[in-house]
């Protein structure tokens, strides 16, 4: 899917999971909860033309994939777990880039939460180019 409508985007917001992430001793032995916001392009106006869920990103397939390599993973930085979940996005869903911010609620006392926000292409991470739609 291309961003040929501009700034059509779908996204998905406080999605949470379960995983290893740390790099401090107890955080190596016990899942933790991250929260993850994502943002992929989408032309909107060709799935509201069709109405069908082929002409658009199915966020739930999105979602269940992200789900599953997040409670895979077990690294130490959200930087890296970050960037790998972006080359997962892009390697199998058909889209140009991917914002992700996520982070570990509770990591830091007296903070809500701490973490990251990337923004990655298909080309940062040398991968080809979406399809055309």
């Amino acid at each position: 899917m291309t961003d040929s409508a501009g700034d059509d985007r779908i996204f998905l917001r406080g999605l949470t999971c379960q995983c290893i992430i740390g790099f401090i001793p107890w955080e190596r032995r016990v899942q933790q909860t991250v929260v993850l916001d994502l943002e992929l392009p989408v032309d909107c106006a060709r799935a509201a033309r069709s109405d069908a869920v082929a002409d658009t990103l199915d966020y739930k397939r999105v979602a269940k994939r992200v789900q599953a390599f997040v409670s895979a993973s077990q690294y130490q930085l959200v930087e890296t777990l970050a960037q790998e979940l972006a080359r997962v996005i892009l390697a199998e869903f058909d889209v140009p880039w991917v914002r992700i911010s996520l982070n570990k609620p509770g990591a830091i006392r007296n903070s809500r939460d701490v973490g990251v926000t990337i923004r990655r292409t298909r080309a940062d991470l040398g991968l080809p180019a979406a399809a055309a739609p």
